[in-house]
């Protein structure tokens, strides 16, 4: 059994949004609850969460902007852009989910576990350096991939971010930087927020290191696990990372009422499964998850569960029947894996 961490925090519940809000405190409600249940009970080592730094903070957005951030505490609730609100608690709570993903870094590097997610809300991969965008205040990812390169030196991190929406937040911030590869799998044209083109590919120094590979509705776990293994693998292995981050979305779950893709939880844990052998073979298996999205309630906790279950090696999914699964659909998928290899093979020659 591996040992993995939570972070878990009554105050990310404190952040409050409209009644009908999708990213509203129930999600939370549902994943604390999955995890007082049977098997999950008393399995997890607590991270507790602290407040991240103005310093910190600092790594990726304006100061301007986090000073208008902290300017919304304890007061009336306010839209910081048409979907996303910061009531009279969000900062502190945006403040802790930076901080939660911060300290399960530090447990990881420093050997208390061997990998952890992140049970934190609000999410972050769309939040830009001076704005909030689609539900996310800072960027809990982001922060936590400059925090390794200054604080511990680390010269290749690879982002991994599997929500249905493109993390335009995490790409901008590293489009230019070869220290972070961004490896992106999300719906894409007249979809939320319209960026993440297979040739959007870095830019610079970080010419190559960005991968968005754009995935038709409907796509289940077939079709990603084909992604992960033949474009998402092969660079990875030869990109060698130090850490693995993850930004989770939950949104491409089948029933989410935002996504409209095809996803079971037993695809997420081949996911988690493909990414875990990526990392042993890597960075000695140091992987830390965040959540993001993710809006069928029933269907996130359930997820989150299968995802929890694969990092601490208990895995209920038979890696043999995915993989004759994935070879029997790969007919299907594979005019989008030939394209977007041709825009990066280039870069990666294992491609």
């Amino acid at each position: 059994m591996k040992r993995t961490g939570i972070v878990r925090d009554e105050r990310y519940i404190e952040h409050v949004t409209d009644d009908y809000h999708p990213e509203n405190p129930n999600r939370l409600r549902a994943i604390y609850a999955m995890l007082q249940h049977g098997d999950m009970g008393n399995q997890f080592t607590e991270i507790p969460p602290r407040p991240a730094t103005s310093e910190e903070l600092e790594m990726v957005h304006l100061p301007s902007y986090i000073d208008l951030i902290a300017s919304t505490a304890g007061q009336p609730a306010r839209r910081l852009d048409p979907d996303t609100v910061a009531s009279p608690k969000s900062y502190e709570a945006a403040r802790l989910a930076v901080g939660g993903v911060l300290e399960a870094i530090e447990a990881v590097l420093q050997g208390k576990i061997d990998n952890a997610f992140a049970l934190v809300r609000p999410p972050g991969h769309h939040a830009e350096s001076n704005r909030a965008m689609g539900f996310c205040i800072f960027n809990n990812i982001a922060v936590g991939a400059k925090y390794v390169m200054k604080i511990h030196g680390m010269e290749r991190v690879l982002i991994i971010d599997w929500d249905v929406h493109h993390g335009n937040g995490t790409q901008n911030t590293f489009y230019e930087d070869p220290k972070v590869l961004y490896f992106s799998t999300h719906r894409y044209g007249f979809f939320y927020p319209g960026t993440g083109a297979p040739g959007e590919v870095g830019s610079g120094e970080g010419e190559g290191f960005t991968v968005n590979v754009p995935m038709s509705p409907g796509s289940g776990d077939a079709e990603y696990g084909n992604v992960f293994l033949h474009i998402l693998r092969p660079i990875a292995l030869s990109y060698e990372p130090q850490l693995i981050l993850v930004s989770a979305g939950f949104d491409t779950y089948s029933r989410d009422p935002l996504g409209g893709m095809g996803m079971t939880e037993r695809g997420y844990a081949r996911l988690t499964n493909i990414i875990m052998d990526m990392a042993e073979r890597t960075c000695g298996g140091k992987i830390v998850i965040t959540l993001e999205g993710g809006y069928d309630l029933d269907g996130l906790a359930t997820s989150v569960k299968a995802v929890l279950r694969e990092l601490r090696g208990n895995s209920t999914i038979d890696a043999g029947e995915c993989e004759r699964e994935e070879r029997n659909g790969y007919e299907g998928i594979s005019d989008k894996l030939d394209k977007i290899r041709g825009y990066h093979r280039r870069y990666w020659e294992k491609l």
